[in-house]
């Protein structure tokens, strides 16, 4: 269901086409409620059906074809249930956490695929952190084009307000993203403590078969 509030928040802000609500959602709201266009366009036919939001016909800028083209308004009742549903206490799902439940039994994996799999955990969060620190500046600087026009239709008294809170979510974004990058900095430390790598010469010689076989003695 936060889909459909995510949709509203933006339609808050001023009235879109189908088409401009998918793509600012990607660009904003996206960054914290990720959903594909083959939920948001059923989803916006769901909430026009329950009067939550509304829909003009205008006519296309071309004068090719009479196309029209829809553009949805939050309604009053859509109004009232983003107040209502904002009002309500969050509801947190269930943990699900794939890369730390692989970090809880490293032991068996290889050591190259650990130190493989800590390195990607780095890259994921460090592009993550890039998205969300423009979305930051974009929003300090006021270049953000949703952002600007939700600025425009709000009185200047509530601008800092409204600045701040979406400084702060951001802010939330990249602390979360720079904790994940750390953890795995770390793991790339105690993987090299635990499972030092051989030397490059060794390593050589293990590849090309120096290792023990099957059911042969070694000395210890």
């Amino acid at each position: 269901m936060s889909l459909r509030y995510a949709l509203l928040a933006l339609l808050t802000a001023q009235p879109m086409t189908g088409y401009d609500l998918a793509k600012s959602f990607h660009s904003s709201v996206g960054h914290v409620w990720s959903a594909p266009d083959s939920q948001i366009y059923p989803e916006l036919r769901r909430m026009e059906t329950g009067g939550l939001i509304e829909a003009t016909a205008v006519a296309r800028s071309t004068q090719a074809t009479q196309a029209t083209k829809r553009i949805y308004h939050i309604t009053a009742l859509g109004e009232q249930a983003f107040r209502a549903w904002m009002a309500e206490p969050v509801e947190y799902s269930r943990e699900r956490d794939p890369a730390h439940l692989r970090a809880a039994y490293f032991e068996w994996a290889d050591p190259d695929s650990v130190r493989e799999q800590l390195r990607a955990h780095v890259r994921h969060w460090a592009g993550l952190r890039e998205q969300w620190q423009g979305q930051f500046a974009a929003i300090r600087d006021r270049t953000h084009p949703i952002f600007v026009q939700r600025l425009l239709i709000s009185p200047e008294s509530e601008r800092p307000r409204i600045a701040a809170y979406k400084l702060f979510a951001y802010e939330g974004l990249i602390a979360r993203a720079e904790q994940e990058i750390g953890w795995a900095e770390r793991g790339l430390r105690l993987a090299d403590e635990l499972e030092p790598e051989p030397p490059e010469g060794v390593r050589g010689k293990l590849g090309e078969g120096g290792g023990t076989s099957p059911g042969e003695e070694v000395d210890l």
